[in-house]
Order: C-alpha cells, then sequence, then structure tokens
C-alpha cells in the first residue's frame, strides 16, 4: 500500500512522525509520503523512526497561489532537504503565515469572535506550520464551534468573509524549484470542489511545462467525475496518477491508506527524482 501524502503534528496533523510511522507500519502501509505543510521538520523524526517493512519518502505540501488568486497546494516529493533554494522558499512561505492568521482573527473579532493569537499559538505545537486548522482548534477550546470540521464549513473555507490569502509562489515556479533540487512535483487535490474554487484544466499543461510530475487523482475530497476528468488530463499530458489519504490524524476524518498509488505509477515518479532517496530502515 503506497501513500504519498500525510501530515504531522510539524504542521497541522495531530500525530507525531514517530506516532505516523508506527500506524503506517500497523496499517500495512508500505511507502508512506510526509509531506507538512510548507515544512520539512519532520523528516528527522520519522527517518529515526522506521523499521522494516515502511519506506519513507521525505516530502513537503507547498503553498502556492495562482495569478488569479487561487490557493494551490504542490506535493514536492524526494527533493534535497538541503537545498538552499527550496529552504528560502519555505521559510518565506511560512514567515507570511504570522500576518495572515493575525488578519484571519481580526476579521473573526469584527464579527463578534473572541479569539486572540495567544488563543491559537497556545492551540499549536510548538515550532509546527502555523495555518488556519490551529485557528479552527483554538476556536473549539473556546467553545465557538464542536470540531474542527465545523469550524472549516462554518467559519473558514476558502469561499468565507473571513478568509485571507497568502504570499506564496505561484505554482509553476514551486514546480521549478522542487524539480531543481532534484524532486518531483505532483499537484494535490486539484478538482475538490468541496474545497470551493478548482483549477481549471487548462492550467495543468502550464504546469506540465514547467515539469509536474504527477496529479493527485484519488484523494475523498475529489468525486468520481472529477477524478474520471483529471485521470483524462494526466493521460494527455503523460502525467503519473497518484492517490492518497492526506491523513492529518484525529485533525481530519481521512484515514490512512484510504485512497492510494498504483506501484506502477509511484515506479514512474520515483524516477524523476535526480537521485534516490526513499529512506528505509
Amino acid at each position: 500500500m503506497i501513500d504519498l501524502h500525510t501530515h504531522t503534528s510539524c504542521s497541522d496533523g495531530t500525530d507525531s512522525p514517530l506516532i505516523l510511522v508506527n500506524k503506517a507500519l500497523s496499517q500495512g502501509v508500505k511507502v508512506l509520503g510526509l509531506t507538512d505543510h510548507d515544512s520539512t521538520q519532520g523528516w528527522d523524526e520519522a527517518k529515526r523512526s522506521l523499521r522494516a517493512g515502511l519506506q519513507l519518502v521525505p516530502g513537503a505540501e507547498i503553498s502556492c497561489l495562482t495569478k488569479e488568486g487561487l490557493s494551490v497546494h504542490m506535493l514536492g516529493l524526494l527533493f534535497d532537504g538541503e537545498n538552499p533554494a527550496i529552504i528560502k522558499m519555505l521559510a518565506e512561505i511560512k514567515d507570511n503565515r504570522v500576518p495572515r492568521a493575525l488578519k484571519i482573527i481580526e476579521l473573526l473579532n469584527a464579527a463578534g469572535f473572541e479569539i486572540t493569537f495567544a488563543d491559537v499559538e497556545a492551540a499549536k505545537p510548538a515550532g509546527a506550520t502555523l495555518g488556519r486548522p490551529h485557528i479552527a482548534d483554538a476556536l473549539v477550546k473556546l467553545g465557538v464551534v464542536n470540531s474542527r470540521d465545523e469550524a472549516f464549513k462554518d467559519l473558514l473555507h476558502n469561499d468565507s468573509p473571513y478568509y485571507v490569502s497568502h504570499l506564496a509562489p505561484l505554482p509553476a515556479d514551486a514546480i521549478r524549484q522542487i524539480r531543481a533540487a532534484g524532486g518531483v512535483a505532483v499537484i494535490a487535490h486539484p478538482s475538490s470542489s468541496l474545497r470551493g474554487r478548482s483549477l481549471d484544466v487548462d492550467s495543468f499543461a502550464d504546469m506540465a511545462i514547467a515539469g509536474l510530475n504527477g496529479i493527485e487523482v484519488d484523494h475523498r475530497d475529489q468525486d468520481s467525475r472529477e477524478r474520471e476528468v483529471l485521470r483524462a488530463v494526466a493521460r494527455e499530458l503523460g502525467l503519473a496518477v497518484t492517490g492518497s489519504s492526506d491523513y492529518h490524524g484525529t485533525g481530519k476524518m481521512n484515514q490512512l491508506g484510504e485512497c492510494t498509488t498504483d506501484p506502477a505509477q509511484w515506479e514512474m515518479l520515483e524516477a524523476g527524482a535526480d537521485q534516490r532517496r526513499v529512506v528505509t530502515a
């Protein structure tokens, strides 16, 4: 079983890298992608936690914005984590998350919701990449909503009046950075109508020119029609097709291995990296 998209408490997941690795082993995952938001912080702990039977694919889910202001997530897999340009890009994206969170809090306060940045910081694990899920967790602790899912459904979704975009690279620029660092780029859940606006299929050709390697097709937030369209796009452009859980621990309903990647597609993806960076025990 190959699951190439998961999160830990180093971003907005609830499991530590150690716990994620243990769960993957117990649930029969053979190849695990660790893709925290804009962060490689969990790599070392995950590598130390590996045992026989599980291969680790180090990566990150990189926040991007299109020219039209649409939020896009790009999975960078198997890149060199010491590459200076990648380190700089991830640091810049993370740094912008603080003013973004402050603006969201300001909008919530103006609407009568009592929440402070200190509340959000208290809800975030130390060192984790700050994100809307931590605002959601703070709202839960404050009794404003009952769950993270409810917070996103009612207050923090992409079309919410409290939504604030952030400074981030264009998808094509992120792809080029990933490829220059020796990795492969897979666009994450690009057609999820559940997340609000989705990418126009015509935009995939430009991303393929920039070096896109694959499309995350099988994901719980994409319905059968959306998956069918994405498979056709992948075939036309010669891109790998992946399936992933986007596991977040108790932060989301997604379960490890609920969507997986075909071994042949994974082989195609891995061959695109400049060297073998899959980690084994």
